[in-house]
């Protein structure tokens, strides 16, 4: 998942998109007519579609847009005029001035756990059984994918585009030369291999501890796995003993353990990919398939695969959780916008790139696993087999407005915590400071998502 929200900003965007409820529509409005055929005619008409900017792989994002908007063109007679965001900030900046003022763009690309913090704003079209129909069938997407699309089954936003379950990928060679048998499957275990390949400028593991979207969900998974969802109720636990111990197994992989490059402390995810990519790590943590492109045309091609993460927390010997965990229920949501006049145009547009056809395309561009049922099950690829495991084993975030706050102050934590990592040690009593003040703004959220 690529999304982050901004304290407070679900309480701000739900209030806003309160006094603009009865200016949008409940379901779909116009936006072209229909033909004899039941195609939308939007001859003259543009669909504004917002999306994340894939840095990547920039030049395949733009011509993948090319083509599509071609494509849309020939079938509707619409363009289609794309407008990308380059951060988490930038993009609910773009989505609080749109609930605000009630115009922007008709379609907006949203990762998974920001799904229902989207939800709670009331700004984007609640699906009826019609709307389904236009983007072809509810049953044409993979069951799984539909986990977070809404708080419950009759009330959902968020139409699948792909999935993105998070795995981690392995030197084959590295644990082979370590005599290492299979890859591990409980966090400390992982601990105990990394340190078997850690040589010279050659480390265990490889990840970003200043990425923008990854380091919570290390956090997230090893608390689930201990038996501490997080959110109970209205209840926010950040302040159990499992997150901090969490933290600390996480951090301390650079600062006790010395299986990370020190220089991770400023990595984003992309150094960590070109760090394993060169052959310089054992493991490369929190990736998921958009990583293949990459890889099979690295150093390591051929030489790598993808496991599930540990599903057992810190110091267990199995996990504590209602389920593995082995990712969160990650990927990325198309929803319309509740104030948009193109509404039948965005629907026409959705179906469109959620065809087998398009979604395999998609796939075979930028390594993301199809949220279309049929061009999942279409996939041989053996390296994706761990991706669709992690799929069918994913846990989702909680389902609260409030979650896009709660996961932003689980990230502060440890963005506060860098410098000290960059220092070699992060004091404890900090870290219990950090703990606390993230569980208090967490709770305030929660608290508002409830009374609202």
């Amino acid at each position: 998942m690529r999304f982050k929200s901004t304290t407070g900003f679900a309480a701000i965007v739900t209030a806003a998109a309160l006094a603009l409820t009865g200016c949008g529509s409940s379901g779909s409005g116009g936006g072209g007519s229909t033909n004899a055929d039941g195609k939308v005619d939007g001859t003259g008409k543009t669909l504004n579609v917002l999306v994340g900017v894939l840095s990547q792989y920039p030049e395949q994002q733009k011509q993948w847009q090319s083509d599509i908007a071609a494509k849309f063109k020939a079938e509707t007679g619409a363009d289609v005029k794309f407008e990308t965001f380059a951060s988490a900030n930038d993009e609910l900046t773009r989505i609080q001035t749109s609930v605000v003022s009630g115009q922007g763009p008709d379609v907006y690309g949203l990762g998974t756990t920001f799904t229902p913090t989207a939800f709670s704003t009331k700004a984007f079209v609640t699906l009826s059984d019609d709307d389904w129909k236009k983007v072809g069938g509810k049953d044409r997407f993979n069951p799984a994918a539909l986990g977070i699309s809404g708080p419950d089954k009759d009330h959902q936003v968020g139409i699948p585009f792909v999935s993105r379950p998070f795995v981690m990928a392995y030197n084959k060679d590295l644990l082979a030369a370590a005599g290492i048998d299979k890859p591990a499957t409980t966090w400390d275990e992982l601990a105990a291999q990394a340190k078997k390949m850690t040589k010279g400028d050659t480390y265990g593991i490889a990840t970003g501890y200043k990425d923008n979207f990854d380091p919570w969900k290390f956090i997230w998974a090893m608390s689930v796995q201990a038996g501490n969802p997080l959110v109970d109720g209205n209840k926010l636990k950040m302040d159990d003993p499992a997150v901090k111990k969490a933290y600390e197994t996480y951090f301390g992989w650079l600062t006790n353990d010395k299986i990370v490059d020190p220089a991770s402390v400023g990595w984003s995810n992309s150094n960590a990919v070109a760090a394993f990519a060169s052959g310089k790590a054992g493991y490369l943590m929190m990736t998921t398939a958009t990583s293949i492109p990459t890889l099979d045309k690295s150093a390591i091609a051929g030489k790598y695969e993808y496991a599930l993460m540990p599903t057992v927390a810190p110091g267990e010997t199995q996990s504590k959780s209602d389920g593995d965990a082995a990712s969160i229920l990650s990927g990325d949501n198309l929803v319309v916008a509740d104030y948009s006049k193109q509404q039948d145009l965005a629907f026409a547009y959705i179906k469109l790139i959620t065809s087998k056809d398009e979604q395999l395309n998609y796939q075979k561009t930028f390594g993301d696993l199809p949220a279309n049922a049929e061009a999942l099950a279409s996939l041989t690829d053996p390296k994706l087999k761990p991706m669709a495991d992690a799929a069918a084993k994913s846990k989702a975030t909680p389902f609260t407005g409030a979650w896009g706050d709660i996961q932003l102050a689980l990230l502060n934590v440890t963005v506060q915590s860098v410098p000290d990592l960059a220092a070699g040690k992060v004091d404890e009593s900090a870290l219990e400071s950090r703990i606390k003040d993230a569980q208090n703004k967490g709770q305030a959220s929660l608290d508002r998502a409830s009374k609202g």
